[in-house]
């Protein structure tokens, strides 16, 4: 998983031409801290199909504003700079949740 440092960054990042799937977490949420066991094994799972990154919500409030990030933890795939799909909400996600909606992206 790639933590995202700057905005430039991740411009770059979302703009690749294999799926990017973008993690939108902060270190106070304790659903988000939850899901640090369960993703090492879905980036493995998946790291043919999508490249992983994180944001701190915390040092993007703008960029998550402008995306309509209001829920931590929350995940929003892009392709070539383009949103394909989203999961975001205020509630917590679990690992086959989140295999689910891995899933149904790739087959959109």
């Amino acid at each position: 998983m790639i933590d995202v440092k700057d905005k430039d960054e991740f411009d770059e990042l979302i703009g690749s031409d294999k799926a990017v799937c973008a993690l939108f977490t902060a270190a106070w949420c304790p659903d988000c801290q939850a899901l640090k066991p369960i993703l090492p094994e879905l980036e493995v799972q998946y790291r043919e199909i999508y490249d992983f990154i994180s944001l701190d919500r915390d040092k993007f409030i703008d960029l998550c504003q402008e995306k309509d990030v209001y829920g931590i933890p929350s995940f929003i795939v892009y392709q070539t700079g383009v949103e394909l799909a989203r999961f975001v909400s205020k509630d917590a996600k679990t690992k086959d949740e989140i295999d689910s909606f891995l899933r149904k992206t790739i087959e959109s």
